[in-house]
This record gives structure tokens, C-alpha cells and sequence, in this order.
């Protein structure tokens, strides 16, 4: 059983995952399951003791070390884990200092969890983030979703599970649905069109009604070339390269 974890203090965030769209078909199998774990749990004061004041001083509080240690061991016993259990984990923390998490990484993930051989363990942060020494004992590796500041980290999750979750084998109806999305190849989606053939006076291209299968190839991609140009030239100049 190919198993994902999710440390939060707010564990019903993620209540939806299961029953919707893509990625509840994801968590629908029958070798995939999920297991949130209230933080509050693992503190004696429940939500109370799950963070103290940072040393040093500073505005905020900061998630304690030993609450989130206590989390991981708990992963450790309901698995059944021995000494080297950390071998069999991959525990991923959200924070804004992390890498900008993109496709390549969800493709990793994807090939990551694929193999069955560890559990992903996320860990969402909150207040001014978490003990910096949990993190250099227990953190594989810290995403970030970009330049800007969440409440928390249960949104960043949420992306990068359902980001992943699309490339692991059998998730999508179509598998060559995910070929021709944004960012795969180095290009962003070309546009979109479907019924009515006229929408307030605007007509489909002729070219994706005229059955000729190697011109719509060629739009389609003279499309996504010109979109990406335009809308990302950051991404243009890698692929020109």
C-alpha cells in the first residue's frame, strides 16, 4: 500500500481530497491511502503546546521540534517501521524559503511515489514556520509555491498532491491528457475551443474543423509557441536554447 501522510493542525482541510475530480480517483485506488494527523495530538496541551515564542525574540510563535518528532514516530509505529524508518520516509515541509515547486518536480514526485518504496510525509507549517533543527534531522526536501506568504501550509500540500498525483500511471482517464498540458515539452497550452462553433460573432480556427490532422498538429503548436512567447518569455528563451 503506497501511502501519503499530512502533519496539520488543520487536518479537515483535507477532507475533499478523497471525493473529487482527478485527484479523488488518485486517492480512490486501491493501493493508495491517505492519513492526516491533527499536530494537536501529539502535545499534552493539544493546540496549546504545539508552538512556543522563537528565541531570541521576535514577533509570532514557531512549531516545537519535539511535537513534530513525535508525529514521524508515530508514522513509524502504524507502519510498522524499524531503526532505519527515516530510509522509508520522505518528508516534505512547505515554506516560502523552499524551491519553487514546478513540473519537473511533480514529475519526480510522481515517479518517487510510484515506486512504492517510501511513504511521503508532508508537513504544513504555520505562525513563523517550525524548529530549524527538526528540519536539518527530518526534512528531505522544503518547497515553495513562489514568492509570496500563505496563512499556512495545507494549500501548498493540496497543490503539490494534486500537481504529482495527475503523472502517477492510471490516474487520468487519458493518459496523453498530461502530454499536452502547460509546461510539458517547455511550453505553455495553446488555447482552447469547443461548441458553438460561433460565439458572439467569433469563429472556431477552420484549421480544427478541417479533419487535416498534421495541420492541427502544427497549429496547435504555433500556438503554444506564440502563447508562450507572450505570456512567458522566461520559458521562451529556455526552449529556444
Amino acid at each position: 500500500m503506497k501511502k501519503i501522510w499530512i502533519v496539520s493542525l488543520f487536518p479537515d482541510f483535507f477532507n475533499s481530497l478523497k471525493g473529487n475530480g482527478v485527484i479523488g480517483r488518485f486517492f480512490q485506488s486501491d493501493d493508495v491511502d491517505l492519513e492526516c494527523l491533527y499536530l494537536g495530538d501529539y502535545s499534552a496541551k493539544s493546540f496549546k503546546g504545539v508552538d512556543e515564542a522563537p528565541y531570541g525574540g521576535g514577533p509570532g510563535v514557531v512549531l516545537r521540534a519535539d511535537v513534530l518528532e513525535k508525529a514521524i514516530l508515530d508514522i513509524k509505529e502504524k507502519r510498522n517501521f524499524g531503526d532505519d524508518f527515516k530510509n522509508k520516509l520522505k518528508i516534505i515541509y512547505t515554506a516560502p524559503r523552499g524551491k519553487v515547486f514546478n513540473n519537473t518536480y511533480a514529475h519526480e514526485l510522481a515517479e518517487d511515489f510510484s515506486k512504492g518504496e517510501k511513504d511521503l510525509v508532508f508537513i504544513c507549517g504555520r505562525y513563523e514556520g517550525i524548529d530549524e533543527r527538526f528540519i536539518s534531522q527530518y526534512v528531505d526536501e522544503i518547497y515553495s509555491l513562489g514568492d509570496f506568504v500563505l496563512s499556512g501550509g495545507e494549500v501548498a500540500v493540496m497543490t503539490i498532491i494534486d500537481s504529482f498525483s495527475r503523472f502517477v500511471p492510471g490516474v487520468l482517464g487519458n493518459a496523453d491528457s498530461a502530454n499536452d498540458d502547460s509546461f510539458e515539452n517547455g511550453l505553455i497550452e495553446g488555447p482552447q475551443y469547443t461548441r458553438p462553433a460561433i460565439f458572439n460573432g467569433e469563429e472556431v480556427p477552420s484549421v480544427l474543423t478541417s479533419g487535416n490532422h498534421a495541420k492541427i498538429e502544427e497549429f496547435r503548436l504555433q500556438k503554444r509557441l506564440e502563447f508562450t512567447k507572450k505570456l512567458r518569455p522566461d520559458l521562451f528563451d529556455k526552449y529556444s536554447k
